[in-house]
């Protein structure tokens, strides 16, 4: 005889598996201070110190307002997720937002193109690392990258905790230069410390604010677009905190004073220190702005510094990946040895998996021909953008869902729903168009479609696979 459950009880359960209470639960270790400097150790990677030379000398002294209109779109996706959040307090990670607004079919596309977009990271930021340490220690960057991915592979293998720690004290790092360094910037360009005064005249003086125009400045953002991304991480990593849902509405209402304070500040004064024409591309600005003020060692503190930035995002990338392997295990969507957890609850299965992703990628990118790591970098160029579009879409559907069923709204809201979040939509469509007919970045539009492609086949297979089989019944 089948006992049928309360009403009530009926009525509480989760109508989207997304939304049910995980079947293994991961550690609840981290503390408030790690899951803030998680979030600013997402936002701030090499990508500040290095790669925003190449939107300078796309922009001119205007290219910090591509970091400005970038920061925004970020912004409005951050508050979309804190709205999402607060709403599904059981849903673990960002990806599985698509799966509970839009369906499985969503939830597994959006989880393996997050994981794969992350697990790419982790080879070019080893290598990125070991470029740098091999001016030091006599090695070749395939034992230098091995040897890193060997400390992180042992550091989350540990328990989040150890993450946390090691991000934790390498974001205080990266955040503490960037202050020092607008500080001392700021002194300069007003004249306090410049021994010819005042060097905002560099914002006009050389060929003008927007010596290409203000189609450059926006044609910008797409570049700046990558750089930026990684906020979504404290997701992720509040899952194995006390109060995920509280963590993820304080951090998505204060990242935006984060981006504006660390890059559009920091970029501004770059270009207001020091004329714009002198930066060259793969040549860190901050360097040169340190050296133009004649800060002594400045070449060995950014190279320093830029090394800690790169060992962090190789950090988060390894935790990153583990975790969105470990949640799409533990929702069928990959092979169930992956969820098992150990007595630290951390899933060992997800991490050497990513370890092992890893230590391939160091392998094709030092000794295979460069054209095979460049078409796998290149693959995964404008996933983050797809991953990020869907989530937007998933927002709507969900804010629409609770609207109609009458339920009260969760302590976080997107403002101005529902034209914010197209508006969000919009913008990013607007970066994958830009993508789509910028010469340099062609390759990485129409590459990263087809990874998009394979995802949604991968998912139509592997759905196919699972459905049982019907067998006629005998005709008597």
């Amino acid at each position: 005889m089948r006992l049928d459950k309360p009403r009530d009880e009926q009525m509480t359960q989760p109508t989207n598996p997304a939304q049910a209470p995980p079947k293994y639960e991961l550690s609840r270790s981290l503390k408030g201070r790690h899951l803030t400097m998680i979030s600013i150790g997402g936002i701030i990677g090499a990508g500040l110190f290095v790669s925003s030379s190449t939107s300078i000398i796309a922009g001119g002294p205007a290219s910090f307002i591509s970091y400005a209109i970038t920061g925004l779109l970020i912004l409005l996706v951050m508050r979309m997720l804190g709205e999402m959040t607060t709403a599904l307090p059981n849903v673990r990670s960002f990806t599985e937002f698509a799966r509970a607004g839009l369906g499985d079919g969503a939830g597994f596309v959006v989880g393996w193109l997050y994981w794969y977009f992350w697990v790419l990271v982790v080879p070019v930021e080893a290598i990125a690392g070991a470029k740098i340490l091999q001016s030091w220690i006599p090695f070749s960057p395939l034992q230098i990258g091995i040897g890193l991915m060997s400390v992180m592979t042992c550091v989350n293998l540990m328990s989040a905790r150890s993450y946390a720690e090691f991000e934790f004290w390498f974001a205080s790092i990266k955040v503490a230069a960037i202050l020092v360094f607008i500080a001392v910037a700021a002194s300069y360009a007003f004249g306090w410390t410049s021994p010819h005064g005042a060097t905002f005249g560099n914002l006009v003086d050389y060929g003008g604010f927007t010596p290409h125009g203000w189609i450059a400045v926006l044609a910008a953002v797409p570049t700046v677009f990558f750089a930026m991304t990684g906020a979504e991480i404290t997701t992720i990593a509040a899952a194995e905190s006390a109060q995920p849902g509280r963590a993820v509405a304080r951090m998505s209402t204060t990242v935006i004073v984060r981006i504006l304070i660390f890059y559009v500040v920091s970029l501004f004064l770059i270009v207001s220190v020091t004329p714009w024409t002198t930066v060259r591309s793969g040549e860190s600005p901050f360097t040169l702005a340190l050296n133009t003020m004649h800060v002594p060692w400045a070449g060995m503190i950014m190279s320093v510094i830029i090394l800690t930035a790169v060992l962090s995002c190789l950090n988060s990338a390894f935790y990153v990946s583990s975790r969105v392997m470990f949640i799409l295990a533990d929702r069928g969507d990959a092979p169930q040895s992956l969820v098992k957890l150990n007595a630290r609850r951390v899933p060992v299965g997800s991490v050497m998996m990513g370890a092992v992703a890893g230590f391939l990628g160091i392998i094709a990118a030092t000794q295979a021909p460069q054209v095979v790591f460049d078409f796998l970098v290149s693959s995964s160029g404008a996933v983050i953008v797809f991953v990020y579009m869907i989530i937007c879409f998933a927002q709507i559907k969900l804010r629409q869902r609770r609207e109609r069923d009458g339920l009260p709204k969760p302590a976080v809201n997107m403002w101005l729903f529902p034209y914010l979040s197209f508006a969000a939509i919009a913008g990013m469509g607007a970066v994958l168009i830009a993508m789509a007919f910028t010469p340099g970045l062609q390759r990485d539009f129409y590459v990263s479609c087809i990874t998009l492609v394979v995802a949604v086949i991968a998912y139509l297979v592997v759905n196919r696979l699972r459905q049982p089989r019907v067998v006629p019944s005998a005709v008597a």
